[in-house]
């Protein structure tokens, strides 16, 4: 791995990235196999939150990544504009952060 500059490991389908590492706006739109315009006004609405000024400037988390495919999804599979995309990730992350409270007290 030490090989690959980026430490992405690939598995099967599945791409593992670090939370530390940063996407210029064009890497992001690579990665998600997006159009600028769609993660654009995602960014807009708040979905995404890049450090930077603009498109130009921007660099995102490995968090971000994972948010912005889910996004695109959401929009593509789902025909959601960028208000209904944001209120679906809301509602993920507070499911994710349920369950999680729910396995530190050991509840199944």
């Amino acid at each position: 791995m030490a090989d690959h500059p980026r430490s992405i490991v690939h598995l099967a389908h599945v791409v593992l990235v670090e939370e530390e590492m940063s996407f210029t706006f064009v890497e992001l739109c690579r990665a998600c196999r997006s159009d600028a315009a769609p993660l654009i006004a995602l960014v807009d609405e708040g979905v995404l939150e890049p450090a930077g000024s603009g498109p130009d400037d921007w660099q995102f988390s490995g968090v971000s990544l994972r948010r912005a495919r889910a996004a695109v999804r959401l929009v593509r599979d789902l025909e959601l504009g960028p208000a209904g995309t944001a209120l679906v990730l809301d509602l993920l992350d507070e499911i994710d952060a349920l369950k999680s409270a729910l396995r530190r007290a050991g509840v199944r």
